[in-house]
């Protein structure tokens, strides 16, 4: 087997070629084999002298099916291979070149992407690096994303996610292939273990692109699946109790849907009413929540916490027991065990009054959190502002008395 050896600029190129083309021509016998390495290294010594990268490019790739799917090639000597190859697109005379040149590679490591699939991401995210194209990263990741899908290696780019908001900012790509990578995203976070929480995220994310403009009229019909998805992520989840999916046009379709409009009204409980509304929707749609894997009693537990959220934001500070048994449909010496869980849930923030049997509420978490609660909260700076003026105003005032008696003082004593 050949092995290649870096001596100058262009010779672990040449190397390549070589090494490709023996390998390509093994089976043939040295009479065939040895004319064809000869010519093939002949050309892309030409390519190289005349600086024609995405010709050299054409020519080293076209034996990469070979290469990757060849037993007698190392995975260590495989990377090194295509390692040398996505450098050629920082010889690229121009920035279309080297995005010809990625493209070329990317569809070479995209075919039968469930063979050596971290490799190939691997070598993606290296070519990735090298580009200076904010579109040509774009479509590189991508097309990471492709073989992580389908060669069901997500372990592979989930650590990426996080930056995918940085990632999108640099690369400047528009609303259609934002919404392109968020759902690609999800669909690969979809079936990962202990991920709900940011497959939920990334579901937002994707259906946030949608707002409603006549530009997405003849496509926001196609969110319908993945709008349901979110819902039920979010009525499933034990620790979200916020969202604003009730806002969303891609969401909102889903009322006048035939097939997803219990889940519509599902949602609508959860986030607008309480226990009670769930309790008659369960008994009418309970093979429905079944079918979409909901369990009635983490669903009871997660209305009876909703319901208390509704509580706290229709009182004035104050709720008494009655009003919580009632809501939550709970004995008396039940109230304190709700309560301590919406506090650990980190939803409330309040004091119990176990003598005089009221909860004092200081915060609690806004189901939605749309126009009216924004509102509200200017309302609070601005008296919290008007108390903070008043108080600096009360000090400087008293300060002046001070000093001003301070001043009689020292008079009287002359």
């Amino acid at each position: 087997m050949a092995t290649i050896v870096n001596t100058t600029e262009e010779e672990p190129m040449l190397a390549v070629v070589r090494f490709t083309a023996e390998l390509a021509w093994a089976d043939a016998g040295p009479d065939v084999a040895e004319p064809e390495v000869a010519r093939l290294c002949a050309e892309a010594q030409q390519h190289v002298l005349a600086g024609r990268w995405l010709d050299m490019a054409s020519l080293m790739l076209a034996s990469a099916d070979l290469l990757l799917l060849s037993p007698r090639v190392l995975d260590k000597d495989l990377e090194c291979i295509l390692a040398i190859i996505c450098n050629l697109v920082t010889k690229a005379g121009s920035e279309d070149e080297a995005l010809q040149i990625a493209e070329a590679i990317c569809a070479k490591l995209v075919q039968q992407p469930g063979d050596k699939p971290a490799l190939r991401i691997k070598v993606l995210f290296s070519l990735y690096n090298l580009l200076a194209s904010p579109y040509g990263k774009a479509f590189v990741y991508r097309k990471a994303l492709e073989v992580a899908a389908a060669g069901k290696a997500a372990e592979c780019v989930i650590p990426s996610f996080k930056n995918i908001d940085t990632f999108v900012a640099d690369w400047g790509i528009g609303k259609l292939e934002q919404r392109e990578l968020f759902l690609a995203v999800a669909r690969i976070l979809k079936d990962q273990k202990g991920m709900s929480k940011e497959y939920f995220n990334f579901l937002n994310k994707y259906l946030a692109t949608f707002d409603g403009s006549a530009d997405d009229a003849d496509v926001i019909s196609e969110a319908k699946e993945e709008a349901a998805a979110a819902i039920i992520e979010f009525v499933k989840s034990a620790d979200l109790y916020q969202c604003d999916l009730l806002d969303m046009p891609a969401v909102a379709q889903l009322e006048k849907d035939e097939k997803y409009q219990p889940v519509y009204e599902l949602l609508k409980i959860f986030l607008t009413q309480r226990l009670d509304s769930y309790l008659e929707f369960q008994s009418a749609n309970s093979t429905l929540l079944q079918g979409y894997g909901l369990v009635h009693e983490e669903c009871i537990t997660k209305m009876r916490l909703m319901s208390l959220l509704d509580l706290s934001s229709h009182c004035a500070g104050e709720i008494p027991y009655s009003a919580i048994t009632k809501a939550l449909g709970i004995n008396d010496d039940e109230v304190e065990y709700w309560i301590v869980k919406a506090i650990s849930s980190k939803i409330l923030d309040c004091k119990v009054d176990q003598l005089n049997q009221f909860v004092i509420v200081s915060r609690h978490t806004e189901r939605i959190f749309g126009i009216p609660q924004w509102q509200s909260l200017r309302s609070k700076l601005l008296v919290w502002r008007g108390n903070i003026a008043n108080a600096i105003s009360t000090i400087q005032a008293n300060k002046v008395t001070e000093d001003g008696g301070q001043g009689m003082q020292g008079l009287m004593i002359r």
